[in-house]
């Protein structure tokens, strides 16, 4: 089977799966989330820094909305771009929680956009392999170069995911790009 065929018939089976899951079919979902959890496992470990126990977390949270939010997929992109969306909006809201709250107890300046949890603990002159080296970036910079080139979100898209201006997401991937040379040269 070509991949364009095998791609059809995977979204012609999530579309079937997605309707016996808004009759409340909950096997039908359990057949969605086994179908798309590594995938947006992996974004939301990147996302949050390779934190692994964050990333399960956020997965679960997605899940968790997905199933919710079931009678909003309306069809006009394949589920996994819509699953994958709400994903995203998930870790971002829940990092933006999560700095809130960090900015409460410790009187967090502006300067530090860094996550609350998986800070920095990797030996110094250590060489880095990619994935540290991505999860080790500032939380808008990460973000940004994660949706842009990893997961191949258009700048305008990152812009709304991320509630940023379109130049906004240029600067933060050109400073990531950078970032992540320099760690990777060390």
């Amino acid at each position: 089977m070509a991949s364009w065929e095998a791609k059809s018939a995977n979204h012609d089976e999530d579309i079937s799966l997605v309707e016996r899951a808004r009759k409340g079919d909950r096997v039908a979902f359990e057949r969605l989330y086994r179908r798309h959890r590594d995938r947006i496992y992996a974004l939301m470990w990147r996302l949050c820094g390779g934190d692994g126990a964050l990333a399960e977390d956020n997965l679960q949270e997605a899940f968790v909305r997905a199933w919710q939010k079931l009678d909003s997929f309306r069809g006009d992109s394949r589920f996994g771009t819509w699953l994958h969306r709400l994903a995203a909006n998930v870790a971002l809201s829940d990092r933006r929680s999560r700095m809130r709250r960090l900015g409460r107890e410790t009187g967090l300046d502006a300067a530090v956009e860094r996550t609350a949890t998986g800070a920095s603990d990797i030996y110094a002159g250590q060489r880095m392999d990619l994935e540290q080296a991505i999860s080790r970036l500032p939380e808008r910079a990460r973000t940004v170069l994660v949706l842009y080139d990893i997961e191949g979100y258009s700048h305008a898209e990152v812009a709304e995911i991320a509630g940023m201006a379109v130049g906004s997401s240029k600067a933060q991937l050109h400073r990531a790009r950078k970032l992540v040379r320099d760690e990777l040269d060390k």
